[in-house]
């Protein structure tokens, strides 16, 4: 039977690994992804606060009244103070973090007046098409030859999404972002990249027989590359 500073000392381990992996998480590599990441560390907090409480109470609760005989403690059928305490406090909880969810989910939506360009992307089965109306400009991948879709870093890049199929997924892990592709709809939503980068992008909706190979690459260049690419790509059409 392990000792008390056994005991202790896997506890140690256990909280050690749990807030290494939690530092293992990835940082996002867009302003919304920011939004995004900093509420998953506001309920990682808020979790782990109703954690140690709970726990904490039921570890005071064994150890305050263990068994020291075979007479049954007081017993007590209701005690509406505590009661109501402990009804009060989750409420709360909820309420709150349902404020900061909802903030957060108004800033990640927001559409700039002015964003410094416009890209159409469509889903199909099974790649995407990239085109940039403003530009004449369009890229088309493969599952053998996944397309790439180079975007201006530091500017709000608005993106309109849609799919001439089946529900497909655009998704970045790097941005923390994801958003459907659903035929017949358009779904619209900007994006400003932080810092110049290559970014991996995937479908995260099952769409079929080549779904794991429906890939693309982000690309964010600065401004200046980013309009000789476009220079290129049109002399190239």
């Amino acid at each position: 039977r392990p000792g008390r500073m056994e005991v202790v000392r896997r506890w140690a381990v256990l909280l050690a690994a749990a807030l290494t992996l939690a530092g293992c998480a990835p940082r996002a590599a867009t302003e919304q992804g920011r939004t995004i990441g900093d509420l998953w560390v506001l309920f990682l907090v808020a979790a782990a606060a109703v954690g140690a409480i709970v726990y904490g109470l039921i570890l005071w609760s064994v150890v305050r009244y263990r068994r020291r005989s075979q007479e049954l403690p007081p017993q007590f059928r209701q005690h509406l103070p505590l009661e109501a305490l402990y009804t009060l406090i989750p409420v709360v909880l909820v309420v709150i973090l349902f404020v900061f969810t909802f903030r957060a989910e108004q800033r990640v939506g927001r559409l700039s007046d002015r964003p410094a360009a416009t890209v159409r992307v469509e889903a199909f089965d099974w790649s995407w098409r990239f085109s940039y109306p403003d530009a004449g400009v369009s890229v088309m991948g493969t599952p053998d030859a996944p397309p790439e879709l180079v975007l201006p870093a530091g500017e709000a890049i608005r993106l309109i999404l849609t799919s001439s199929d089946v529900i497909h997924a655009f998704y970045v892990p790097d941005f923390l972002f994801k958003r459907d592709a659903i035929p017949g709809l358009t779904n619209e939503f900007d994006l400003r990249i932080r810092e110049p980068g290559t970014y991996q992008g995937l479908c995260a909706e099952f769409c079929g027989l080549d779904h794991a190979r429906m890939r693309f690459t982000v690309r964010a260049v600065p401004r200046a590359e980013f309009d000789r690419w476009l220079a290129e790509q049109r002399e190239t059409a």
